[in-house]
């Protein structure tokens, strides 16, 4: 297993948690390039499946960044994201994939260290976890 790199699919909303990541790359803060970032304008717009479609498909881990509460450029949009990801673990922990593939933080723009660390934990604890399951299956 010292060979496995996760793969991690990141959503990541366009105003604060894409702008901090594009941060930590100005700030040239280093961190694993173990996440395949995808902009969307609002993490309140991530639908579930295309967190299971990601899980299904073989990602390692999936992440969602959004503003901070009260700080959501679409008013509510993190919170919606919060209430869908919680029904979705219980989901994934039916299915038996756990619930620990998943990982949501609010990261605004100035926080570039916040999201190259919080990249580097992901990776390490979801190596340490192991690949997907499905990953026996099929995979991305």
């Amino acid at each position: 297993m010292d060979n496995f790199e996760p793969k991690i699919v990141g959503f990541l909303c366009n105003w604060c948690t894409y702008a901090g990541a594009d941060t930590a790359g100005t700030l040239r803060i280093q961190y694993p390039p173990n996440i395949r970032p995808i902009r969307v304008m609002c993490s309140g717009s991530v639908d579930p499946a295309y967190v299971l479609w990601a899980l299904l498909r073989g990602a390692d881990g999936v992440f969602i960044g959004g503003c901070r509460p009260g700080d959501c450029h679409y008013v509510n949009g993190n919170y919606k994201m919060r209430r869908r990801v919680t029904v979705l673990r219980s989901i994934l922990k039916t299915l038996g994939l756990g619930d620990n593939r998943i990982w949501v933080k609010w990261v605004s723009t100035s926080e570039g260290k916040i999201y190259a660390n919080t990249m580097s934990k992901m990776t390490a604890y979801i190596k340490e976890l192991g690949p997907n399951p499905i990953n026996k299956y099929w995979s991305i």
